[in-house]
């Protein structure tokens, strides 16, 4: 039994060791940093930052925070935030030991896609003497930041140093805000979303997205070849009403991007949702995948047209059929019942049957091939178990093949 308990004793040391992070929970201990943990929090970035495993975050202490806060709009805070959230994990350790003493860091900032060749990444430079020195990674940037200290490590998951002064990327504080007067309509037509955007024109439905803006919106918006699908209905034969909730059900009245939804557990209102209805969908993520859910049909994030706080929109593959327009999906339809044949009833009547027979024309019932806790029963009490168990961050793949395999050495083990 002793290589039973090393196994086991492994699996817990390894189980505890993945740990989901809440970066607004760890600033939360450090006064120093609460501006900067404010405006994680407001331009979302904070759930960009939980939904990622592996991550660095390079804090501005409240002094230094004064800088950008006090002269730029959120949309430009993000931005210059964004650069401070590093793909890669660093602490203390190894920053004093980089290889060829410098490095380009790739930033949240490269994934928005506004950022061209190095303009998200950040150059990291050993300078000796127990200093490091952090600048944008664009060619001979000055290097006008420098480590201070850690915070606090998650070892691999999430660090948390604290360096002097923003980082800056060339243009990054002259980047235009999204207003009330962003042309959504030119930016649907340039993503390949013209016949909605026609849609929005025509039921008038486009002045509630633009007067949304600036409280916040993201917008989902199928791309023309959504429109061809088998399951579109023909939008014709809606009323004037319906086209309207449809249209405002593909937008939510809240700046809503990628790293929100996949943290999202709970159903999500749309504009359309009012004290009648619900007009809610849900999300689910699959690795980087986010996929929405309307209870009729689901459809893939594609891609993103803009994301500049408070306003995002993305395309996505499939009309999105709200279940209060369309129902739930349809269950499959039951199977033709087995004909009888004329042919089979007997010519004349026989006996009576015995009390013991079956009835003509009927067949026993089959006997169970399964015992009652395999059952739907079963099935549906162990579905409720998985879910009541179930945590908010999935384990790593690596860690779920582990414990699987284990399983079988640990039943082989026990049995031997």
């Amino acid at each position: 039994m002793g290589a039973l308990h090393i196994l086991l004793f492994t699996l817990i040391s390894l189980t505890i060791s993945i740990h989901a992070h809440n970066i607004t929970e760890i600033l939360s201990q450090f006064p120093e940093y609460s501006e900067f943990n404010s405006y994680l929090s407001q331009t979302k970035l904070a759930d960009e930052i939980n939904s990622r495993q592996t991550i660095t975050v390079l804090a501005l202490p409240n002094g230094a925070m004064s800088s950008v806060v006090g002269k730029h709009p959120l949309s430009v805070i993000k931005n210059v935030l964004s650069l401070h959230v590093l793909l890669d994990y660093f602490d203390g350790t190894k920053l004093h030991k980089i290889s060829d003493g410098t490095t380009l860091s790739t930033t949240l900032y490269q994934t928005t896609g506004n950022a061209n060749g190095n303009l998200g990444s950040v150059n990291i430079t050993d300078l000796k003497g127990g200093k490091v020195g952090f600048g944008s990674g664009i060619p001979n940037s000055p290097l006008a930041s420098t480590y201070t200290k850690s915070v606090k490590q998650i070892q691999y998951n999430i660090s948390v140093l604290e360096i002097s002064a923003p980082i800056i990327a060339p243009g990054i504080l002259t980047a235009p805000a999204p207003s009330s007067d962003f042309n959504i309509t030119g930016a649907l037509e340039k993503a390949g979303c013209k016949t909605f955007a026609s849609l929005l024109v025509k039921s008038g439905v486009l002045k509630t997205y633009e007067t949304a803006i600036t409280k916040g919106l993201t917008v989902f918006a199928p791309n023309d070849e959504a429109f061809k699908g088998a399951k579109v209905p023909d939008l014709s034969k809606l009323s004037s009403a319906d086209v309207v909730s449809l249209l405002q059900y593909h937008a939510v009245p809240s700046y809503t991007p990628i790293g929100t939804l996949k943290t999202k557990k709970d159903p999500i209102s749309t504009l359309a949702t009012n004290g009648a209805s619900k007009y809610d969908l849900s999300a689910s993520t699959s690795g980087d995948q986010v996929t929405l859910d309307t209870g009729v049909d689901s459809s893939r994030i594609a891609s993103t047209v803009i994301d500049s706080t408070p306003f995002c929109i993305f395309t996505v593959d499939n009309v999105l059929l709200p279940e209060d327009l369309f129902g739930k999906s349809p269950s499959p339809a039951p199977g033709p019942a087995p004909e009888t044949s004329p042919a089979s009833a007997p010519a004349s009547p026989g006996p009576a049957p015995d009390a013991s027979s079956p009835t003509p024309m009927m067949s026993p019932p089959a006997p169970p091939t399964s015992s009652p806790a395999d059952g739907p029963a079963a099935d549906s009490e162990n579905s409720t178990a998985n879910k009541k168990n179930a945590g908010n961050v999935n384990a790593p793949a690596l860690l779920k093949a582990l414990l699987t395999v284990s399983v079988s050495v640990i039943v082989s083990v026990y049995l031997s």
